[in-house]
């Protein structure tokens, strides 16, 4: 039996990254997966693949940041499955690398809107049918920029540190009431969102500048490492764990820093 046997998981930017490998993980655990994202197609082929692997799941079109349209999401679940076990928030957007002078309102309240006030909407509706049931899970995913300072990454660092302080006050305010509310924060990770999309066993850090002498793993880490650690916060496995922050950054926060080489001469 799998570690989600008869659960029904929701999990969002599962069209692609994270959010699908955590979708196929889920499946493959024996979860109910609804596959939300604002992207279609891409939701759509995760959907094909876990059916075609003999799991169950559908696919929701959302826009996290707009508040009918995570209700309907939320509907949407209750209205297939008639419970919602487990919210995975996992749908961001990065945005360009800028210095913040430069940067515009414009593009600010956006990243900030699909990351921070999406993890909030999405939390927010999912616990008024938690409550219901009895408890549930509910996984945002922060970043390690929310940990440490990015230069260039203003916007997406503050939504991802506010995800950060956003958990810790749910998990407190829920704690009696059998839900439990934690985040994962990646750094370094293959993904079309963070834009670095080689292999990564044939990457290094100098080939990605945010992250130029700071890793302390000499490689990129794969999606699917980032979907085992959802998994484990999501099942029975964490069953005493709310409120915590899973970093999974092969070191990147722990600060340790790779100084560049000495010029010779």
């Amino acid at each position: 039996m799998g570690k989600l046997e008869g659960k029904v998981a929701l999990i969002t930017g599962a069209g692609s990254g994270i959010g699908r490998a955590s979708a196929l993980l889920f499946a493959k655990e024996g979860a109910k997966v609804v596959v939300a994202d604002f992207v279609p197609q891409g939701g759509h082929e995760t959907v094909k693949i876990i059916k075609e692997a003999g799991g169950e799941a559908l696919f929701v079109e959302v826009n996290v940041s707009k508040s009918p349209e995570v209700q309907r999401m939320i509907q949407s679940v209750l209205d297939a499955y008639g419970r919602l076990d487990i919210v995975f928030n996992n749908a961001g957007i990065q945005g360009k690398f800028i210095m913040t002078a430069d940067l515009s309102e414009e593009a600010w309240n956006s990243i900030i809107a699909t990351n921070l006030t999406g993890a909030f909407l999405g939390s927010k509706y999912a616990i008024q049918a938690m409550l219901k049931q009895g408890g549930g899970v509910i996984i945002n995913t922060a970043s390690t920029a929310g940990l440490i300072g990015l230069p260039g990454m203003p916007a997406y660092s503050a939504s991802k540190a506010g995800i950060i302080q956003l958990t810790k006050v749910m998990a407190l305010e829920y704690a009696d009431k059998n839900i439990r509310v934690n985040c994962i924060c990646p750094g370094g990770i293959v993904t079309p969102l963070s834009r670095i999309t080689a292999d990564p066993a044939t990457l290094k850090p100098e080939d990605f500048p945010p992250y130029r002498h700071v890793k302390a793993m000499p490689r990129f880490g794969d999606p699917e490492e980032v979907a085992r650690t959802a998994l484990y916060l999501a099942s029975d496995d964490s069953s005493f764990v709310t409120g915590t922050v899973a970093v999974v950054d092969g070191g990147m926060s722990a600060g340790v820093a790779k100084m560049p080489p000495k010029k010779q001469g």
